[in-house]
């Protein structure tokens, strides 16, 4: 996977790669791939309890980062870059508007062990480029699934790094490894997505 040059000062390399070790390898290549600013990378710092696992899965997008975050940051409208999501709808919000605390239902496409989920917004912050949200519901395997997103600029290229990092508990039946494999397998084919349509997006404006 491409990334940039820069890289971080060893005390960020070590907020980005905490935790208690959880998903340390792939939070160790966040670091090498772009500079996070250490209030940044607290959010990919999880807490990962008995029976949970966390992991963290690095994009370079050849897109401006304005345009990627504009994707990103549509809490309402996941299904533009999730090819995985069907459908979306807040079905708890400030008048509809979209801000922490918002709720959304998502159904997603036949094919995968779901139908449904429930997920409220915990973080929308438009200066440093973060968005997390939270499984609080539906009809899925990813019980107390955390998602936390940054998007960062690369000086270097011109392009954008996105970061994304997530806790879930393990399913009876299924190992850690399982688990880290099956979602880091989906959060990649979303990020790649989100590479195609940032690219898309930054072509027509």
């Amino acid at each position: 996977m491409p990334c940039t040059s820069l890289r971080p000062s060893p005390p960020q390399r070590a907020r980005i790669a905490g935790g208690g070790g959880c998903g340390w390898k792939a939070a160790a290549h966040a670091a090498s791939c772009v500079a996070v600013p250490a209030e940044v990378a607290r959010h990919h710092e999880h807490a990962a309890g008995a029976g949970q696992c966390c992991s963290a899965v690095v994009q370079a997008i050849e897109a401006p980062v304005d345009a990627v975050w504009a994707v990103v940051r549509r809490f309402d409208r996941p299904q533009a870059y999730k090819n995985f999501i069907r459908s979306c709808r807040l079905v708890d919000g400030d008048g509809g508007e979209v801000a922490v605390g918002s709720v959304r239902e998502v159904r997603v496409v036949s094919g995968l062990p779901a139908t449904s989920s429930r997920e409220r917004l915990e973080i929308l912050d438009d200066e440093r480029r973060v968005l997390s949200f939270r499984v609080v519901g539906g009809e899925h395997r990813l019980s107390n699934y955390r998602s936390v997103t940054t998007v960062h600029e690369t000086a270097a290229t011109g392009g954008a790094v996105v970061v994304e990092s997530y806790v879930v508990d393990v399913p009876a039946g299924n190992s850690a490894d399982e688990t880290r494999t099956f979602v880091d397998t989906i959060v990649r084919c979303n990020l790649q997505s989100l590479a195609r349509t940032a690219q898309q997006f930054a072509l027509a404006a």
